[in-house]
């Protein structure tokens, strides 16, 4: 953070970012999920990562206000003054990574979660022979798919104020608050589904949310959003979201299901994510082609049409998980 609030140079930006994605997603991102599967218990794993997609949701709204009221006290927001907006936002830079730091502090000093599973749960070392037992579980491959599918709608999510901008003819503002709207479903999805349907089965609730996510995207390529009254594309929006949000809260939470064990948790997580999030690498471009090479509503049609496909995809192989691991537990 200190180094990027110094503004450096196109290699030294290069490097900060690639040193970024070692700390937190090789780094973070497997003992994050082990953490949370071990905080929840058998049968509160929807609750435990209801509750942490719900806090990672306000958080983030949280943090980004933050920036928001130090970006405004320190500069104006209609002054002209770069170097004023450049203070501002180094201000807004070190801020974050003030906060970063201390909850690795306190992470360090107060999440130690002393249970015999957590013990019983601790990873020595990576082995050629542990990842050969993850690779072997069938739970890992169906992950992979049900991660990648959903993945690809929460990507789809960036495009949705640009589509109310350039299809619905939005103003800025109006396009913005869409994109508000959609900050909020998230947290509200997510501890929606912790509190009141913790006590319902995993598995279907997978199958459930992707199709929602299906049928909503639907109404977008079919262009019944985009030729109905202000009211069906709020609400088909929101519906997107509520499925989309709902499979990012539910994907892990079936872990335990899967009977992969807890022992192997941080291997499984990073195997099953090499594939479960490339739409990372992939949906960008794909999105981006779509946008630039056909005008109006019809590239975004085609775009929502793939979404449907990756949902329905989704929906079959998460209910291709429901029938074996029923019979299994």
């Amino acid at each position: 953070g200190i180094v990027y609030a110094n503004s450096p140079n196109y290699f030294i930006l290069k490097v900060l970012y690639a040193y970024w994605g070692f700390t937190t997603v090789f780094l973070f991102w497997s003992p994050l999920i082990k953490a949370t599967r071990i905080w929840g218990s058998n049968s509160t794993q929807i609750k435990a990562f209801g509750l942490l997609e719900g806090g990672r949701g306000i958080i983030g709204a949280m943090i980004a206000t933050l920036g928001i009221l130090i970006f405004s006290f320190f500069s104006e927001p209609h002054s002209l003054n770069s170097e004023q907006h450049n203070v501002a936002f180094e201000y807004v830079i070190y801020s974050t990574s003030f906060i970063v730091f201390i909850i690795g502090l306190l992470v360090w000093v107060f999440l130690r979660l002393d249970y015999p599973k957590e013990k019983g749960g601790n990873e020595s070392r990576l082995s050629l022979e542990k990842v050969k037992k993850v690779i072997s579980l069938p739970s890992v491959y169906l992950l992979m798919i049900i991660i990648l599918c959903a993945y690809m709608g929460y990507k789809t999510t960036d495009i949705i104020s640009l589509y109310a901008k350039e299809i619905m003819m939005y103003n800025y503002v109006e396009s913005a608050q869409i994109a508000n709207l959609l900050l909020y479903c998230r947290p509200l999805t997510a501890i929606l589904i912790a509190i009141y349907l913790s006590n319902l089965d995993s598995k279907i609730l997978l199958v459930v949310g992707f199709l929602i996510t299906g049928i909503s995207s639907s109404l977008f390529f079919l262009d019944i959003s985009s030729q109905s009254s202000n009211l069906i594309f709020i609400i088909s929006v929101i519906f997107l979201a509520i499925g989309i949000y709902a499979l990012r809260t539910l994907y892990f939470s079936v872990l335990e299901e899967g009977k992969i064990p807890v022992i192997l948790t941080g291997t499984a997580v990073g195997i099953i994510s090499i594939i479960g999030y490339t739409p990372d690498i992939f949906s960008g471009p794909l999105i981006g082609y779509f946008i630039d090479s056909y005008e109006g509503v019809k590239g975004y049609n085609y775009i929502f049409m793939i979404l449907s496909g990756f949902s329905f995809i989704g929906a079959l192989v998460s209910f291709r998980f429901y029938k074996i691991y029923s019979k299994l537990n």
